[in-house]
């Protein structure tokens, strides 16, 4: 019986009806050509609970809705299961004998065993493997058992000559009640096509147990894996061979075996170049490569309304119209090409790159890196600014998000108010405007020293004063000839100014003031052996007493004047040559302003 509620209904379904909407395209599993992700143990147990009458939770299923046809007709909406795809997908591979992805893209069933013998605390179900082929007593496909030409009178008749010794109305009850599974009932909540996105996930997130979030990316790749019509089954499957693609190029070879579909589409040309990618600047996954797809076309900021422009949503009368699904279906499948063009992708690398950021450690924001591309295509397409200068605007928006903390905090809002004031004022316009009322004398002088008072070493502010310090191509602390650029896009990493264990034997054993941003440097390995747990004014002292001399205790610089633009370069004072554990906090507040003075000068270098 079902109960209707204003925003849903709770209805019943058995395991054969729902696979049979399936089949038929009345309901639509959005992740069904993505890779299964539950282990062949979870499909045993889920199966293993429908034998026994345990509950399994409940579906979620979200109605499209109706859609009006150019001819004045409507077209009903297709039903969109947006909770329990692996439940539903483990019981199409383990009772239909339906094939599923794996991780790799690779098409495969999975094969539940079943023991009509079991006796209690024995195996019943189990993945299916050779061993169960073999035996006597396993059944190792239940799927066979589910076809509709299976007889089950003949079946138990075979596995009694098999198996003589057992007792035929055991037999007879286990595979009554395994085949029983097709009448077990699962819950549904069906949720009514008025609702809006937030609304969806508040339901979602209350009915769900494990108080997982879907996200606007997750139900637009619901619409487009569910569109028939306009080419949406394809993107879906674009976006996800992308993304997958830019994190594992050897994945290519895997792809051209196991989807001749794809490879023959209009799509593969298109990121076949990533099979040769290595660079992990920008790995995008599908939440980035949609919203960018979606920003730079649409010019709005927030997911949500595409989805409900896929779902052909006219805003003004708040009716649903095909030729406004069909028209975003078409920009939406434009922004992907745009996104997956190899020129487009790789110059906006570079242009990250050019601003200092030359290794990934340093980025700390996906979503900066989103609107960064974004605004990139933008000025592809609208040729507001000359070509050659496009990467130097997206260097310079890219810093001053990052160091204003701009898409941290309601990132959607702030980036659909940020569309819109570009394409009224103009990027030149909006960025002096930006620059006027965010980046003042106070914030180099005030707000940015505070920024930079923090222990974390993967610290954005810090990671843009390393950024500016691999832009000016400056040498790491008292080495004459390795880079800052070298030890960061190799094998080192940050060490202590004032030595740790120095700061700890003198008492500062405050983890929070011996870890600090302030006294963090990139270090040869060899200038830091040398260190040791020596104070700042011995071994200092010691590197400029060898300039001259032709000796290298400590570091590798043998010129007072390179020593000093050393120090300078890495922002360290020239009074640290005299300090000590008393003069640390004096230290980290001098090495600070430095710091966001470097910082200031690699900005409005950019």
């Amino acid at each position: 019986m079902n109960t209707a509620f204003d925003k849903y209904t709770v209805t019943q379904y058995s395991v054969s009806s729902i696979l049979g909407y399936i089949e038929a395209g009345d309901i639509a599993i959005p992740e069904i050509q993505r890779p299964f992700v539950w282990k062949g143990r979870q499909v045993r147990d889920l199966v293993d609970s429908l034998y026994n009458g345990y509950p399994t939770g409940y579906l979620i299923i979200w109605q499209n809705p109706d859609v009006k046809l150019k001819d004045g007709r409507s077209a009903v909406g297709k039903k969109v299961l947006i909770d329990g795809q692996q439940r539903i997908t483990a019981l199409m591979t383990a009772i239909a004998g339906i094939n599923i992805l794996t991780e790799d893209y690779e098409s495969r069933t999975i094969r539940i065993a079943f023991n009509p013998l079991a006796n209690d605390g024995e195996e019943r179900f189990a993945v299916s493997t050779p061993a169960h082929s073999n035996s006597t007593f396993w059944i190792p496909d239940i799927s066979e058992m589910f076809k509709p030409t299976f007889s089950t009178r003949k079946f138990i008749n075979k596995y009694l000559e098999r198996n003589p010794s057992a007792d035929e109305d055991i037999v007879d009850q286990a595979i009554s009640r395994l085949l029983g599974i097709k009448s077990c009932q699962i819950g549904a909540i069906l949720l009514v096509p008025q609702l809006d996105i937030s609304e969806v996930t508040e339901i979602f997130v209350r009915i769900n147990s494990q108080g997982k979030r879907l996200n606007e990316a997750d139900f637009a790749m619901s619409k487009i894996a569910a569109d028939e019509r306009y080419g949406g089954n394809m993107l879906r499957k674009t976006i996800d061979y992308f993304c997958h693609l830019a994190v594992k190029p050897s994945f290519y070879a895997s792809l051209s075996e196991h989807d001749v579909s794809f490879m023959t589409s209009e799509f593969a040309p298109m990121l076949g170049w990533l099979k040769d990618d290595h660079d992990d600047i920008y790995d995008p996954d599908y939440n980035d490569m949609l919203r960018v797809s979606f920003m730079h076309m649409f010019g709005r900021g927030k997911l949500g309304d595409l989805v409900s422009l896929l779902s052909g949503r006219d805003f003004l009368d708040r009716t649903f119209k095909e030729e406004i699904a069909q028209d975003s279906f078409g920009k939406l499948t434009e922004g992907v090409k745009n996104f997956m063009n190899k020129y487009n992708f790789e110059q906006f690398v570079q242009a990250i790159k050019s601003a200092g950021f030359k290794s990934s450690k340093l980025l700390n924001s996906q979503v900066t890196l989103d609107f960064a591309y974004t605004l990139f295509l933008i000025l592809r397409r609208t040729g507001e600014i000359p070509k050659t200068e496009i990467k130097r605007y997206i260097s310079r928006w890219f810093v001053l998000s990052t160091l204003t903390s701009r898409y941290i905090s309601s990132p959607e809002s702030q980036m659909d108010r940020d569309l819109r004031s570009i394409s009224e004022k103009g990027i030149k316009a909006f960025l002096e405007e930006i620059e006027s009322a965010e980046l003042s004398d106070a914030f180099w002088e005030v707000g940015l020293v505070q920024n930079l008072e923090t222990s974390s070493a993967s610290s954005p502010f810090l990671n843009t004063y390393i950024a500016a310090q691999m832009f000016f191509d400056d040498k790491s602390l008292l080495s004459g000839s390795e880079t800052v650029i070298d030890l960061v896009t190799g094998v080192g990493d940050v060490h202590h100014i004032f030595p740790k264990e120095y700061l700890k034997k003198s008492g500062v054993t405050d983890k929070s003031r011996y870890n600090q941003a302030a006294n963090y440097a990139y270090l040869d390995t060899t200038v830091n052996i040398a260190i040791g747990k020596r104070a700042p004014n011995d071994y200092f002292s010691a590197a400029l007493a060898q300039c001259g001399t032709g000796e290298s205790n400590v570091g590798t610089i043998g010129d007072e004047s390179v020593f000093w633009e050393n120090l300078a370069a890495n922002c360290i004072p020239k009074e640290v040559l005299s300090m000590t554990a008393e003069d640390y906090p004096a230290f980290l507040q001098k090495r600070r302003a430095l710091m966001a003075a470097k910082i200031k000068k690699y900005y409005y270098s950019l």
